[in-house]
């Protein structure tokens, strides 16, 4: 359960998104929930549990970043936790989470073999193929990617470091010039995705992940649903309807409209819907993890099963299983790490962009790739003694 405990107590930098005449360096403070702040500590919402609190006005904020990495570590813990389900269930999972891995996204991850035990980097992209992002046709039918996350994993010292990379983050883009990073997947798919951040990051991928959240509903109507404290009403047409306040089991419908909510927020005079809803997604995220590493090894099968089919990645069960057992025993107060890549905000031509501060993001990515925490002071990036009531307090 030690692995678990991370999942609730890893999430990624806030930002501010408002509008900007000029270019507003980031810097970065610490909570006591493990976000890396904004020097200056503003009211963030912090839930990171499944308790009601009441919501502090916040910043906008970037919808999907902690969800990616959460489904990703449930699957790793789901993974191992049903090894012993046997090699047809797991050849069965393989089918489902290879596919539509071609032979050109292989060919662009690194062809350097990681040994057993060896540290290794995989790209975790989110999407959301709900039909409002297909009605929306900005990028024809190609959906961008809601959040990327650089994982490297070092299963021999036992550390995981996150860097969650803005997907607004200018960036030169082989073939196409200077972009915002999020284009690469609309001109090339996954693999100018991978080859991309390669270069941004100055790292070889080895394995890359992607997560479609519109299989939310599927994963916790096989759970039987979840138990969530909702914190206010929830009345938005747009996400999908109506969820009640307090304490109840959401079946998947529901939580899929939580997780989508944004407009009831604003309505109800809280400004940043955005940053809500990926309060309300952590909420979701966490109760679908505590809900399955509680079911029996029947319904952790179905669910798993499930999850596959919203989940694409080049590894097998086995390569999944192997690192799960592997990382057993880490120190998740201190050995998980997570941040985001060092930008200078502006809001041009009507359009945010983030370019990079290029001395920061070498000096970060160093250290990760020397297996260090990517800030100098530690204390950023590990939870020190967050309490689980949802509350956010400046520990800068």
């Amino acid at each position: 359960m030690g692995l678990l405990r991370g999942v609730f107590t890893i999430f990624p930098a806030s930002r501010d998104n408002g509008p900007m005449n000029n270019k507003n360096k980031h810097k970065y403070g610490v909570s006591k929930m493990g976000y890396n702040l904004p020097a200056g500590g503003q009211n963030q919402v912090g839930y990171n549990s499944y308790s009601r609190d009441s919501y502090a006005i916040p910043k906008k904020r970037r919808k999907w970043p902690f969800v990616v990495l959460a489904v990703v570590l449930v699957l790793l813990l789901a993974a191992g936790g049903v090894a012993f389900a046997g090699v047809v269930y797991m050849n069965s999972l393989n089918d489902k989470l290879q596919n539509n891995i071609d032979d050109e996204l292989k060919a662009t991850l690194s062809s350097e073999a990681v040994q057993p035990g060896d540290p290794f980097y995989c790209l975790i992209m989110g999407t959301d193929s709900s039909e409002e992002r297909r009605e929306s046709g900005a990028y024809g039918d190609t959906f961008r990617s809601d959040s990327m996350i650089l994982a490297r994993i070092d299963p021999r010292q036992k550390t995981v470091a996150l860097v969650s990379i803005e997907r607004d983050t200018y960036v030169n883009i082989e073939g196409y010039g200077p972009n915002k990073l999020n284009a690469s997947a609309a001109f090339g798919g996954a693999p100018l995705v991978v080859s991309t951040v390669s270069t941004f990051a100055g790292v070889p991928i080895s394995h890359y992940a992607s997560i479609d959240f519109d299989g939310f509903k599927d994963v916790v109507d096989a759970l039987g649903g979840i138990e969530v404290d909702v914190p206010m009403e929830i009345d938005d047409a747009d996400a999908g309807g109506h969820v009640d306040a307090g304490l109840q089991t959401l079946n998947g419908e529901q939580a899929l409209i939580l997780c989508r909510a944004r407009n009831a927020y604003e309505e109800a005079g809280y400004s940043g819907g955005d940053f809500y809803r990926a309060a309300n997604q952590r909420m979701v995220i966490g109760a679908i993890a505590k809900k399955l590493m509680e079911s029996d090894p029947a319904t952790m099968a179905t669910s798993i099963a499930t999850l596959c089919d919203y989940v694409t990645t080049d590894m097998s069960v086995t390569d999944i299983v192997s690192v799960a057992n592997s990382m057993r025993g880490i120190d998740t107060e201190n050995n998980i790490w997570s941040a985001m890549n060092p930008t200078i905000s502006a809001y041009e031509n009507g359009v945010y962009i983030e370019y990079s501060d290029n001395e920061a993001w070498r000096k970060m990515m160093t250290r990760v790739d020397d297996g260090l925490p990517p800030y100098e002071d530690e204390k950023r990036n590990v939870n020190d003694g967050g309490t689980l009531d949802g509350t956010v307090r400046d520990n800068s």
